[in-house]
Order: structure tokens, then sequence, then C-alpha cells
């Protein structure tokens, strides 16, 4: 039994964040790995530039003390001159090299990117063909332009950066090894205090970072929810309802600012301690320097290692950490594929009462096609029921008609079947299995094909658009290997003409030049080519003149399998074995010829049919 009703939906979409910096480390850490271990090349050319890069550190500071000792405090202005030159050198040996480590970032950077937009897209495949009831994931969106930048952007500069202090660090280390080991003595310890007081600020900032995009996500979903039904909105007077939904992710945004701004402020702090206290204490251990016969000439360039070389890479390197790092690690969570969910034993998530069919339309549940037990569904919770305690079965092989008013439930049921929604009560079945799959199946179901009133047809060969639901994945020994079945699939539809005009099977396609009518019989021949046991037509011949959907009903049921069609004519419930009439109260399954007699409902809509087909 059915009865019609209507109800919107609505869902919030949520970040994938889990609690913890250590978790997100464990759930980032091995993908990062696999995509650094399949860029090594890319790390090693990037690495022998960086060190290329390190040997402008080293003479810098070198070349300045040899200048002073050996040149110019000694009375030797000529080798004074000769090793600042030297040094100048090593400068224009670092320009040098730093293009080549530009161009060997932009090889880790961009296929980084490229990646993260095409996971992205796919989530929001998944998610949608997981649950299409869902509101749009407006989330997906930010995921896929403002997070994917967000993501580039801080990996480039954290890998500049941290690859900076690593070979600035060599060379700036190496160079006071060189000059006096001592100064190393003095000048690491401030240094590791100081990198020690900005490490303690990441994990902090990494959970406020994430709490922030979590809540930004909230509200584009929400305002995503608000704009759809605006005008609902301000017609029921709900503007006060709305906002107060919005305001307090608005109010929660700014909190999560300010505590930003805190954390900024301590790491702005460690890092002064970092950047200040090694000169500070350099140059008070100066004076016991040169009383043990470290030279002037070694102080400067030990000063020099510091202040032009290692403290402003440690900066830009912390800075890089502090805000790139967290918020890279915050946004590549993201991206992580959820653990698979645990699914509760049994052929489908809703589970209600079955109740018997009557004797003629009895048969065994192996060989059903399709079955409805007792499925009731509404849209939306309080919604009155588009199907109430529906009890159906599809013979293998039958063709079944669909019909009755505009929004009675007829798309419901192809969706039903299609395993687009979960009933509330009860079990829908496809070949002796669940209709829905489970969340963490990949790719199209092989068991039905549903097309749409809205055909799919997309920017390609009419080869690729008529063989995208089939099996005939081309030879790449002989690409025309499936143009046999491909031609008689075209003149079994009566698309030959179609065909001609657009220039042949390796013809470009394009969607905007088609008409309605065109894009739907190209796509009734991709469904006529699909494998699937089980074709579902919602609509799909509506825009076709009625020649051409005999012509194509007749060659989709002739094909092994069953043909479930939502007929909009009299003649195709005609054409149909049995036919299903949804009328709102009951609903009645019978032949063409029984059903005036059965049901009120199908003689008035006969009756119609044929007023029109006479007018």
């Amino acid at each position: 039994m059915t009865r019609t009703g209507t109800g919107t939906g609505t869902g919030t979409g949520t970040g994938t964040g889990t609690g913890t910096e250590a978790e997100a480390w464990r759930r980032v850490a091995p993908e990062g790995r696999r995509f650094l271990r399949g860029r090594r090349i890319a790390l090693a050319r990037l690495a022998a530039w960086s060190l290329l890069e390190s040997a402008h550190t080293f003479l810098g500071g070198y070349g300045v003390a040899r200048a002073l000792d050996d040149g110019f405090l000694a009375g030797r202005t000529g080798t004074g001159l000769a090793w600042l030159a030297a040094a100048a050198a090593g400068a224009l040996l670092g320009g040098f090299a730093l293009r080549g480590v530009f161009a060997g970032l932009a090889d880790l950077v961009e296929p980084l990117r490229d990646g993260l937009v095409r996971r992205a897209v796919r989530q929001a495949l998944d998610r949608a063909v997981a649950d299409p009831v869902r509101a749009a994931d407006a989330g997906a969106v930010s995921r896929l332009t403002q997070q994917t930048e967000m993501a580039r952007d801080s990996f480039a500069g954290l890998v500049l950066t941290v690859r900076s202090l690593v070979f600035t660090a060599v060379g700036a280390f190496a160079g006071m090894a060189a000059l006096a080991p001592v100064l190393l003595l003095i000048v690491l310890p401030p240094l590791l205090l100081g990198v020690a007081a900005f490490l303690a600020t990441l994990r902090p900032m990494a959970a406020v970072q994430r709490r922030s995009l979590d809540t930004d996500e909230a509200l584009a979903d929400r305002l995503g929810e608000l704009g759809e039904g605006l005008r609902d909105v301000v017609a029921c007077g709900g503007r006060t309802a709305a906002r107060a939904r919005v305001e307090p992710l608005i109010a929660g945004q700014e909190r999560l600012a300010r505590g930003l701004a805190r954390w900024a402020a301590l790491r702005t702090l460690a890092l002064g301690t970092a950047g200040r206290l090694p000169v500070v204490a350099l140059l008070v251990a100066a004076p016991w320097l040169l009383a043990h016969g470290i030279t002037a000439g070694t102080l400067a360039g030990g000063l020099t290692y510091l202040v032009q070389a290692l403290l402003p890479a440690l900066n830009s390197a912390m800075a890089a950490l502090g805000s790139a790092g967290t918020r890279l690690l915050v946004v590549l969570e993201r991206f992580c594929d959820p653990a698979p969910p645990q699914t509760p034993d049994g052929p489908d998530t809703a589970v209600g009462r079955a109740e018997p069919q009557p004797a003629d339309h009895a048969v065994p549940p192996a060989a059903a096609a399709a079955e409805l037990r007792g499925v009731t569904f509404a849209y939306g919770r309080g919604a009155a029921p588009v199907l109430d305690a529906l009890d159906l079965v599809v013979r293998p092989g039958e063709h079944l008609a669909v019909v009755g008013p505009s929004g009675i439930g007829k798309s419901t049921l192809t969706a039903l079947l299609a395993g687009m929604l979960a009933p509330d009560a009860g079990t829908v079945l496809v070949a002796g299995s669940a209709a829905r799959r489970t969340p963490d199946a990949r790719g199209p179901d092989p068991r039905r094909t549903l097309l749409p009133q809205q055909a799919y047809v997309f920017t390609g060969t009419v080869r690729e658009n008529l063989t995208h639901l089939s099996l005939l994945a081309p030879d790449p020994h002989d690409p025309r290997s499936g143009d046999a079945r491909l031609r008689r699939a075209v003149a079994v539809l009566g698309l030959d003409g179609l065909v001609e005009r657009l220039g042949g099977l390796d013809a470009e396609v394009r969607p905007r030049l088609l008409s309605r009518g065109e894009s739907q019989h190209l796509a009734l021949a991709a469904a006529y080519l699909s494998p699937a046991p089980l074709l579902l037509l919602d609509e799909a011949t509506c825009h076709l003149d009625p020649r051409t959907e005999e012509r194509a009903e007749r060659a989709l049921a002739a094909r092994p399998g069953t043909l479930v069609v939502v007929a909009h004519r009299v003649s195709s419930a005609a054409r149909a074995d049995r036919v299903l009439v949804l009328d709102g109260t009951r609903a009645v399954c019978g032949t063409h010829a029984e059903l005036p007699a059965r049901s009120a409902l199908y003689r008035d809509l006969v009756g119609k049919w044929n007023a029109a087909a006479d007018g």
C-alpha cells in the first residue's frame, strides 16, 4: 500500500578531523611516506641543489673571517679583498643553485596538489553515491578549492624553509667548526632552548587550527542549506530561527581566531628566544674568547654565520612550522580516507514486516530480479510516507511499467531499487541481496543500471558515450574490436542517422549541441550495451517521439535481463508484461488488459492518455 506525501531532508557536514595531533599524525604519516617514496628522484635533485647552495653559507662566514685575519688586520689588503671576492662568488653560486631548488620544489608540490584535487572529487562522489538524499556537501567545495590550495602553499613553504634551515645549518656549523669549534658550544644551547619553546606551541596551535577548519566547513554547510531554502525561510517567518543556527558558528570562529592570535604571540616569543639569544651569548662571551686566542676575524665570522645565515633561516623555518606546518597537518588529515565502518550483518539496514504475496505472484526469493518487502519511505521525519508497506516482486526477464500521477512515488521506487535511497522500514532486494550497498563499496553496481530523465551525455567520442556502462574496454592492439556489437546496438535502437550526423563512432559529442531527445537516445543505447541484468528507466524516454520510444523499449525488453520503466504514455504501459499502479492509497499490479477493471485510477489514466492521443 502507498500513500502520497511531501517532505524535505537536510543534513550538515562535519570535518573528518580526529581528536588529537597524535591521531592526525598516525593518519597522515603513512600516506606522506608513500608520497615521498614515490618521488625519490625529485627529493635527490632538490637535496643536490640545496647542498650546492650551502656552499654559499660556508663561504660567507669563512670568507669574512679570513679576510680580516689574513688580510685587512694583517695589512694585506689584496688578500682581504680576494677572500671577500670568494664570499661574493659563493653568493652567485647560491643564486644559481636556488633556480634548481625551485625547479625541484615544483616536482614535489604540483603532484601533491593534483593528487588532493583528485581525492577531493573522489570523496565527494563517494559521499554522494553513498547518501544521495543528504544535503549538498558544501564542505567538499572548501576542500576542492580553499583547502587544496592551502595544502599546496603550506607544503611548498614548509619544504622550502625547512630545506633552507637544514642545509644552511650544515654550511654554518661546518664553517664554525672550521674556524673554532668552541663557537658551537656557545651558540647551540640558547638556540636549542628557543627551538624547544617553539615546538611546545605546535600541538595546541594544531588543535585550534583543526577546530577552526571544522567550524569553517560546518558554517559552509549550514549556509548552503539556508541558501537552498531561503525563500521558504522568509515566507514562513523563520529568519530568527535561521539566524540562531548560524550565529553560534560565527561566534565560534571568532573565538578560535582569538585563540590562534594568543598562540601566535607565544610563538613570536619563542622565535625571539631562538633568534636573539645566540647573538647575545656570542657577544657576551667575546672578551673571554679573545682572551683565549680566538681572533677578531673568527669572532666576526661566527657573527656572520648567525646574523646573515643561520638565524634568518631558523626564524623562517620556525614560522613556517608554526603556521604552515600545523595547517598542513590539519588539512591533509581531512583528505585521508575514513576507516571502513562496521556494518551489522544482514541484507539491509532497514527491517520491516513483509506481507505475503498473492498466490499468483508468488516467486521464490532466489528467482526474483528485484523485491520489495513491506517497504515504507518518507522524505523526512513527520512527513507522510510516499510508499507505505509496499510489497512487490519483479521476475527475471520481466518488463514492468510503473504508472501514477506526478509526485506519487514512481521515482522514489526506482531510487530504492537503484540503492540511492534506504527504506524507513522493510527490505529492498536486487538479485537476492540488499539493494543498497555498503558505504565502502567502490565503482558502479554491476547488478543494475538506472537511467533518469536527464540523460547523462558527456564530452567524448560517440563510442565512449555508448560504452561507458558496458564491459567493451577497447583492445589496445585493436581499438575497433567491439565495433560489431556497437553497430548492432546502433541499428537495433535506430541511432544510425544520429551517429552518421555526428560523424561516426569516433566523432566527438558536444552535449550542448544535442537535443534532449538525442541525449536520451544515446543514453538508451548505452543502457542497451550494459551487462547489468536490471535496467531502471525513470522517465528516460519522455523526450522521444512515440515511435522512437517504442523501438527503444522493445529493444531493451528483448535484451537479456529485466526492465522496469516509469511510463508516461499508455502505449508504454501496454507493451509491458505487467503494470504497477501507484494511486496514493494502494498499489495495484496486473496486466494492461485487466487493470482497467481493477483500478479506477488506471482506468482514468488510460482515458486521459487515449484522449490526448486522439486530440
